[in-house]
């Protein structure tokens, strides 16, 4: 059943809808933010329906970006049936879970008036080295929606921190080839508990022996890991980046999270280019790459089971580097506009490793 994100959305069987696919994770659909909100401005007397998992309903409500989640999820990165409920199918359908017929397939069995994809013929070429956010707002610029990729920032929680002022650090990621080692996050937590930071280990489902094996060979306290087995609630965990001194974080959903709520943040990349899933171009941001010498923006295999070679180049003296080069805390948050853009071209360093304002290499 579809689950309101607003008081009296959902009810109603002819009301004109338009339906979003994106039945991903948190990175996936915060850095979809953009989009969404371009889609909610240029068809105000619609609701928007969001096909995503079930768990993403909280994350789409704060985020404000939609009125109704339709559950849609599949094993893996599979895209999903999704069940129209209501008997009047969608003015607009649109695609943002990918560019082949798998997704589209899925959107026009609902049967809607307009289907905006990349994998229409009719429609713009997808762009494989394209930054995340960029992608779908020029998808919908294509068909006369005017997208900001820059419009990602979210309100802040109401909720208070457990941990104001601390430093989070975040080790895990739904693929090992993104995890950076533990015993890394460790070096670090002992270097900034050292500098007088209190340090906070976050972590997600399936990911709570690795926030305790980071805690426990760092020395820190009993309550630097909050949460249980299951993870954080996510009002909690938005709390926690909200407030926090800065993230410390692999390429995955908290690394987004920290750039939707203006959160300093350093982020560790392998397998796939900033350029593609890094935080926007600001100074809060910095993203650590060291990428082989004309490796691409795609050199590795993101959903590896083994960390990536050029993750592990990445060393804890240059993450404590990256950290001390933040703004310092109290500086003034300001509106990323055009800077937020992803997709500005990398230029090569001569030492092999990609270089940008906002990337320490």
């Amino acid at each position: 059943m579809p689950l309101p994100l607003r008081a009296g959305a959902g009810a109603g069987a002819d009301r004109p809808r338009t339906l979003v696919l994106r039945a991903l994770g948190l990175g996936d659909l915060l850095t979809a933010v953009p989009a969404l909100r371009a889609l909610r401005r240029t068809y105000p007397g619609h609701e928007l329906v969001l096909a995503a998992p079930r768990w993403l309903a909280e994350v789409a409500r704060a985020a404000e970006v939609a009125d109704v989640l339709l559950p849609a999820e599949a094993p893996g990165r599979e895209v999903p049936a999704v069940r129209w409920p209501w008997p009047v199918p969608p003015r607009l359908a649109v695609d943002l879970h990918g560019n082949g017929p798998a997704s589209r397939t899925a959107l026009a069995a609902t049967v809607p008036v307009r289907l905006l994809a990349y994998a229409d013929g009719s429609g713009p070429r997808w762009r494989p080295d394209e930054h995340e956010r960029d992608r779908w707002c020029r998808l919908l610029s294509w068909y006369g929606v005017p997208a900001d990729p820059g419009d990602l920032l979210v309100r802040r929680p109401r909720a208070a921190s457990p941990a104001p002022g601390a430093v989070l650090l975040h080790p895990g990621a739904d693929a090992a080839a993104r995890r950076w080692p533990p015993g890394r996050f460790a070096e670090v937590a002992r270097a900034l508990r050292s500098r007088g930071v209190r340090v906070v280990v976050t972590h997600g489902p399936g990911e709570h022996a690795l926030a305790h094996e980071v805690a426990g060979r760092a020395g820190l306290p009993s309550d630097a890991v909050p949460g249980g087995r299951a993870g954080l609630p996510f009002a909690v965990l938005a709390a926690l980046v909200a407030e926090a001194r800065a993230v410390i974080v692999g390429d995955t959903g908290v690394a987004h999270l920290a750039s939707a709520l203006a959160t300093p943040s350093v982020v560790l990349f392998g397998p796939v280019s900033p350029g593609l899933w890094g935080p926007p171009a600001h100074p809060r941001h910095r993203a650590l790459w060291h990428p082989d010498p004309d490796g691409g923006p795609r050199p590795g295999d993101p959903h590896g089971a083994r960390p990536d070679a050029r993750l592990l180049r990445i060393t804890p003296a240059e993450v404590l580097g990256a950290w001390a080069a933040l703004p310092p805390p109290g500086a003034p948050v300001v509106a990323d506009g055009a800077g937020a853009r992803g997709g500005a071209p990398w230029a090569p360093h001569a030492a092999g490793h990609a270089v940008r304002p906002d990337v320490v290499a």
